[in-house]
């Protein structure tokens, strides 16, 4: 059955990009003329401070909207501000739909019983309450796996019935991640290869048309030497590797990512997208647009350059094999 990983491939494949960008907006990095305007509204406050963010979102997401598929709100930053910071969040979301972008929300939930319940229907509704207005979804979230099989079972029912997505935690981008991820149990197995062959079992039960599973993993693009070997554990996933671009990642190093069939993973940058201008020289929207848009099409250009290389990039090879 269409699931959100043929949502993924569909759309990856029209704006033919794998690229995810990610949107973090730190007050401190923001152009100041959505400070001033914010600051003219409603003063040095959150409610001024959630309006700079999302007018700052709004920006990067129709500048980036013909290059990309997807991009991946970071909660946190917003939730700085409260009520107010939270709404700006959620019209964001709607924003980037409306503009027809995917829109996973990067929230690293992870509970159990009625309240990983609770936190799926936030981020993805449910039409069995009655007492909820039809607020705006994500099509996808991030979530933490380290409290057990039953913190996941209500996210992965609700993606199933609701044709949503879901990225499991695996091996993440940070540096102190080998603390605990690369400990090695009784099994011989790492952690973390542990939480991907129980990935692999859940994934193998919600495979959609394209041979893709609803349920991802986040596996980091630092990890350059690791990602074949969850490849292999993973093979039905999509892979949502942070770390490109400001933590070092490049297109080079993460074509093991990707399957055969040149499809399988996203690769997300956010600072090296939306903060790559030069805060102090930038005057102008039309600048911050040019300098997004610049570093945007690099990014799609030298991750396509290697999938190329590798032959690994689908849609070169759909369009020599149309000539024919």
């Amino acid at each position: 059955m269409f699931n959100f990983s043929d949502l993924i491939i569909q759309n990856v494949k029209l704006k033919k990009s794998h690229v995810v960008v990610g949107i973090d907006p730190d007050i401190n990095r923001i152009p100041l003329l959505y400070l001033k305007e914010a600051e003219s509204l409603y003063g040095v406050s959150s409610q001024g401070a959630a309006h700079a963010l999302l007018e700052f979102g709004k920006t990067v997401i129709n500048t980036v909207k013909d290059y990309v598929a997807v991009v991946k709100l970071q909660s946190a930053y917003f939730e700085v501000y409260g009520a107010y910071g939270v709404a700006s969040f959620w019209e964001l979301v709607s924003h980037a739909k409306n503009e027809g972008l995917i829109v996973i929300a990067d929230a690293k939930r992870g509970d159990i019983g009625p309240t990983s319940r609770a936190y799926s229907e936030s981020f993805f509704g449910d039409k069995t309450n009655k007492w909820r207005d039809s607020n705006p979804t994500v099509d996808a979230l991030t979530i933490n796996p380290y409290l057990g099989k039953d913190s996941i079972d209500p996210f992965y029912n609700s993606a199933i019935s609701l044709k949503k997505g879901l990225f499991i935690l695996v091996k993440t981008s940070n540096n102190s991640s080998e603390d605990l991820q690369d400990k090695q149990l009784k099994s011989q197995l790492t952690v973390s290869e542990t939480i991907a062959e129980w990935v692999n079992k859940f994934a193998c039960d919600s495979i959609g048309e394209n041979g893709y599973s609803l349920l991802g993993a986040v596996v980091g693009a630092t990890h350059t030497k690791d990602i074949l070997k969850f490849r292999k554990l993973m093979p039905n996933s999509i892979f949502l590797l942070p770390g490109y671009g400001a933590q070092g990642g490049k297109g080079e190093n993460i074509t093991n990512a990707f399957n055969p069939d040149g499809y399988g993973a996203l690769i997300s940058a956010s600072r090296s997208i939306i903060y790559s201008y030069d805060k102090e020289e930038i005057k102008t929207e039309h600048q911050i647009k040019k300098c997004i848009t610049d570093a945007v099409r690099n990014m799609n250009n030298d991750i396509n350059d290697a999938l190329l290389r590798e032959n690994k990039l689908k849609w070169k090879a759909e369009a020599l094999n149309s000539r024919h």
